[in-house]
This record gives structure tokens, sequence and C-alpha cells, in this order.
């Protein structure tokens, strides 16, 4: 039986394995056979033995080769189980090409984002792309994916089924599509790839396992669009955007862990290498000659950034930019995002009444910023009884115990 230090070691480097190239063993195993759900099957039975395997014989100094070399041989394994009523002529040509990677360490080709352009596919359903992307690209597990995309677990996990089972029944293609289908796809992956961002994100402190460390991932999978499509202006406003927000992680938290709001966020911890990084994407971005949604929400970032010199945020830029945004997208956020920022241009009675505005929008009434924005502008205008309720609103909508903590600290200044 392993030392209990070996079995730890084994189980980190497995763990590390993961984070590093879930996607791409996933990507990889399945490009021939378009068998997505196998891949992830196999890589599943690769993972567990490696657990039994490596305590014993010590972790392999290719952790991905081995873990490839397992998985493919659990999917022949399972191809020969039930290969009947197949089309031999495939299957045995598909058995004589693992025969010939078989000699020496396989060389594992980046194939990730070929696997996300088949996962937009127009014959996958539209609202299960991003998903899909998520789990087979990024290994999301169902329940964070429901969670994320506001669907119950069963549901979510039923949806992600069917659309493995039509990538294999249809034949679709697992690497990247032609330029004019690629483009037309982008937005998908796009939106993919923001919504990984944006669940790393919400993990600040990389405390959450299902979240291994998504969003760095998330920038990786950004860049790798940017440097295929370098003069597309979304691709890059995408890649602006989380570069800025991510400029900001360090300082977001105290060093107790205490929610750091934006507006009290030490500058001297952003980084600042980060910021011109996406300052040069968002002004090559910005002579594409075609503004979209991640462009404008990055400028957003920028106007927040100049900060770092002038010591505050550029509040009149920022109602334009929303202004624009809210004529692109009609998003309920960005309208709230604009009387924040309105708030602070023009006072927070005017504040007050664009978010009445938002009152009768149902996608609001369960979001938390919007009552916690209520309740700060709410005292302000010295409408304490009524902060207070927004904020006790706000308070039992947030999930997060730091910003919770944050809330009842800005509760408890206000009277009534």
């Amino acid at each position: 039986m392993p030392a209990k230090g070996e079995a730890n070691h084994a189980a980190g480097a497995a763990e590390a394995a993961a984070r590093r190239s879930y996607g791409k063993l996933i990507a990889f195993l399945a490009a021939r056979t378009r068998d997505v759900a196998g891949a992830e099957d196999a890589l599943s039975e690769a993972f567990a033995a490696a657990l039994t395997d490596w305590p014993v014989h010590g972790v392999p100094q290719n952790p991905d080769a081995w873990l490839f070399t397992v998985a493919r041989r659990k999917m022949v394994d399972a191809a020969r189980r039930r290969r009947l009523g197949e089309d031999a002529a495939g299957y045995l040509q598909w058995l004589a090409e693992l025969a010939s990677d078989e000699d020496g360490e396989p060389v594992i080709p980046d194939e990730r984002l070929g696997l996300m352009f088949a996962c937009a596919h127009p014959a996958i359903e539209r609202s299960v792309r991003a998903p899909l992307m998520l789990q087979a690209v990024l290994g999301f597990d169902a329940a964070t994916i429901a969670s994320a995309f506001l669907t119950a677990p069963g549901t979510m996990g039923q949806r992600l089924v069917r659309a493995k089972s039509k990538i294999r029944d249809a034949n679709i293609r697992l690497g990247l599509p032609d330029q004019t289908m690629l483009a037309e796809r982008l937005d998908t992956v796009l939106e993919a790839i923001y919504a990984a961002y944006s669940e790393g994100w919400a993990d600040p402190e990389g405390s959450d396992a299902r979240r291994r460390n998504l969003a760095d991932e998330a920038i990786w999978l950004g860049r790798l669009v940017a440097s295929l499509l370098p003069d597309d202006a979304e691709a890059l406003g995408l890649l602006a955007l989380m570069l800025h927000t991510h400029a900001r992680r360090a300082a977001r938290r105290g060093d107790d862990g205490a929610y750091v709001a934006l507006s009290d966020q030490d500058v001297r911890l952003w980084d600042l290498v980060m910021i011109d990084e996406a300052e040069e994407l968002l002004s090559h971005a910005s002579r594409g000659g075609k503004l979209g949604r991640y462009q404008l929400e990055a400028a957003v970032q920028s106007a927040h950034a100049v900060r770092r010199r002038g010591g505050q945020s550029d509040w009149a830029a920022i109602v334009q930019l929303y202004d624009a945004l809210c004529q692109l997208t009609d998003s309920p956020v960005a309208m709230l995002n604009r009387a924040v920022a309105i708030a602070e241009t023009q006072g927070a009675a005017i504040g007050l009444a664009a978010l009445d505005a938002l009152a009768g929008d149902a996608r609001l009434s369960e979001y938390q910023p919007y009552w916690a924005a209520r309740a700060e502008l709410l005292t302000r205008n010295g409408s304490a009884e009524a902060a207070a309720e927004a904020y006790r609103r706000a308070i039992g909508l947030e999930r997060d115990p730091a910003v919770r903590h944050f809330l009842q600290q800005r509760a408890g200044t206000v009277g009534g």
C-alpha cells in the first residue's frame, strides 16, 4: 500500500494535469472519432488509473502522455466492444491510425480551438453551444454549467448528452472550419470563453476545485482566438476586456480576504503590464471599423484604468460607452451600470431615476448588483429606510461570503 505522502503527491500531479491539459486531451482524443462523450469517459478512467498507478510506480515524467495513452487504449477497447453495426472499413482505419501512434511517446497537438468551433456548429442547438464548450474544452461539470446558465442540473445534463450524440451521429468534424464559417461561429465561441472567464473570476481565491483556474485558461483561449483572427475587432476586444479585469485581481481582496470595491482598490496593486497590453489590443481593435459588445466593455474598463494616473475614473466617458452598449445589446445589466455612471456625473437623484426606469424588468429582480446599487444611491439621496431594505435584498441574494460581509458593513452605516 503506498504511503500517504506518495498518494497525495500522485493526486496533486493528477489535479495539475487536469488543470493544464483536460481540454487538450479531450480535443485530441475526440478529433478522429468525433465521440466527445467517449473521450470524456476514457479520460475519466485514465485519471482513475493514475490515482492507482502513480502512488506505486511514481508520477511519470510526462503525465499528459501517460494519460493520453491510457485513455486511447480505453477508447479502443470500448470501440471493439461496440464495433458491430459500425462501418468496418472506417473502424479498421481508425485502429491502424492509433496503432501507428504507439511508437515512442505521443506528441499531443493542441486542438482545443477546433473543438470549440465544432461545438458551435449550426447542427448543435444554439442554447447548448456555449455550455458544451465549457464542458468539453474546459472541463466544467454539468452542475456548475447549470448554475451559470440558470438551468436545472438534470436538464443541462440531458442537453449536453444530446449535443455530444449529435456531434457523433452527424459526423461533425472536430477541427477549424473554413474562413467563412469560422467567422459565423465566432460569436458563440467568444461567448463561451467569456462565460468561462466569469466563472473563474467569481472564485477570486481559487478555492473551488471545479473552476480550476478557469480565468487563466479562458485568457489563454482568448489569446488563441486572437492569434487565429488577429484583425477581428471583437476577438481582440474580448481579450482586452479579460486582461483589463484580470489586471486588478490582486487588489480585489484585502490581506484578510475581505472584498474591496473597485473604487477603493489600491491602484499600486494593479498589473500595469497587463493593462498596457489590454490598451494596445483595444487600440488595434478600434482600427477595425466594427464596433461590438466586447470592445465597448473593454473600453469601460479602460476608462476605469485611468485611475492609475489621474486618481479618478473617467465617468463621462463611461456614461457614453454604456449609452452605446445599451443601444447595441438592450442589456439590463448595461442599463444598470449606465444608471450608476449617471449618478457619478449628475448626482444620486438622477441616477436613482434611471434605476427606477428599470424597476419593472424581471431580469433584474433577483440580480444582487441591482439592489446593491439601489441601496448605495438611496443612501446618498438620504432615503435611509428604503436603502436598508435594498441592502437586505442584496445581502440575501449574494453567495460570496466576502461580498456579503461587505454589504452587511455598508448596511450597518445606514439608519432606519
